[in-house]
């Protein structure tokens, strides 16, 4: 592969001659793939009764495992019923640190592609309220359509600049993840778009950067809030550099001492200003494990405030509302919880009120449930796929590896009786999409977007 020359030199000045060594020889080995198990959809005992893959687990989360290319995870059935992410293995060491829990409200500030978006989801239970936001229009379409696939039902996808989200939500997140752009040094092995970058951009173009989105975190967090800010580079400029200039500014913040394991190692002070309290920040080093280069602090605002419910509640007639209750009663074994919002022919669902959202871009607004066509309601794909089997009257289950789950897939039609009506598609067990049973034929519900591609 090829690295380029001032990254070399410039950790090798850092690293010293010795360590530079090792770090130069974990570039022979092409890197390491993993998956997250989906625990909003199955849990991990079950799916590794099920899986057909060759994984071992990832030392830092309950819920990562290391797979192999041959395995092609994003190929399988499982993959189309949300039952794991495909995510990098370092990268899940920051949504383990956040440690996202059921009830809180939490800000993914940088959110797309969502990786760590579902992962804190996972840990919230659907309860509680997730904004994932993400500068980037053209980012958030893969944003939204991982948190669809995932199930996530408690999360409001916004498409905002940091600024105009800190003036609409001054103190009000339990928890904020900053997973900032950084010159991506540490993706070097995984992406080779990352060297081009590093060409291109030196790292003192990011920390003003990273500042700026941190200053609009900081507003956002409430009084005894966490803060995690992470990078996937190894530039003290944007990592150690920019705890420091953040602590020294925010002299109610303190950093919080994270768990390390499995060769993952202390921030370096002595790349800042020598505050030994940068120890408690953790590196991630391709020489020193296995996964790729990350950075993650964890910082806590001093004080302690209850929550002030600042929601509003959309007022629906109910008899609006009767061809879905009509659609709930005949297809459906699953009791409504939550607040229900329609937005001109569309109905979404939340678990807690909708904040105030006037003036900001909202890209998804909660867990889409459908729309009322004429004087019918059309279930969308998110509806079911953050529902189980027990809560679809009508379903029909197919084996992962059985020549009708790739049919479906593929958006083909099946030839099967069954009873008339919509019917939910499961591949062994679990859900995966809409179908709609005509007696001896079963048309294909399964969006075009996102079809099995062989």
């Amino acid at each position: 592969m090829r690295i380029p020359e001032k990254f070399l030199k410039k950790m090798k000045m850092l690293l010293g001659d010795e360590e530079f060594k090792s770090f130069l020889k974990s570039y022979d080995y092409p890197g390491y793939r993993g998956l997250r198990v989906n625990t909003l959809k199955i849990s991990v005992e079950e799916f590794l009764k099920i899986s057909p893959f060759n994984l071992k687990p990832i030392p830092w989360t309950k819920d990562g495992f290391y797979c192999s290319k041959e395995d092609s995870p994003g190929k399988h059935p499982f993959y189309h019923a949300g039952l794991y992410y495909i995510q990098e293995p370092s990268a899940m060491f920051t949504g383990a640190v956040i440690d996202a829990k059921p009830g809180e409200y939490v800000l993914d500030l940088c959110a797309a592609p969502g990786g760590k978006t579902v992962q804190m989801a996972a840990g919230m239970k659907g309860k509680g309220l997730l904004v994932a936001n993400d500068i980037s229009s053209n980012r958030v379409k893969a944003l939204v359509k991982n948190i669809e696939l995932l199930g996530v039902t408690n999360s409001i996808v916004t498409n905002e600049t940091p600024e105009n989200l800190a003036c609409k939500f001054p103190e009000f997140f339990d928890k904020i993840l900053v997973d900032a752009p950084c010159s991506g040094e540490g993706m070097l092995r995984k992406d080779e778009n990352a060297a081009k970058s590093i060409e291109n951009f030196d790292c003192s173009v990011y920390p003003g950067m990273q500042k700026g989105i941190l200053e609009n975190a900081y507003k956002m967090l409430k009084p005894g809030g966490q803060l995690v800010y992470s990078t996937c580079t190894f530039s003290p400029e944007e990592n150690e550099m920019v705890i420091s200039w953040f602590l020294d500014k925010f002299k109610d913040c303190k950093l919080c001492g994270i768990t390390k394991t499995a060769g993952i190692e202390s921030g370096r002070p002595e790349w800042a200003d020598g505050n030994c309290e940068l120890l408690k920040t953790a590196r991630l080093w391709p020489h020193k494990l296995e996964g790729e280069g990350h950075f993650t602090a964890l910082i806590k605002k001093s004080g302690d405030a209850e929550r002030i419910n600042k929601g509003k509640e959309d007022y629906i007639e109910n008899e609006e509302l009767k061809p879905f209750y009509d659609f709930i009663k005949e297809n459906m074994a699953w009791e409504i919880k939550g607040f229900l919002t329609l937005k001109k022919k569309h109905l979404y669902l939340l678990p807690v009120k909708t904040p105030d959202l006037s003036g900001i871009k909202v890209s998804k607004f909660g867990w889409y449930l459908g729309e009322f066509k004429r004087e019918r309601f059309e279930p969308s794909h998110s509806f079911i796929m953050a529902l189980k089997k027990e809560n679809i009257v009508n379903t029909i289950n197919f084996d992962c590896d059985s020549l009708e789950i790739f049919k479906y897939l593929k958006g083909e039609t099946l030839i099967v009786d069954g009873n008339k009506g919509y019917t939910g598609v499961l591949v062994n067990g679990y859900t995966v999409g809409w179908a709609k049973q005509t007696g001896s034929m079963l048309k294909n519900l399964y969006p075009k977007g996102w079809r099995m591609v062989t």
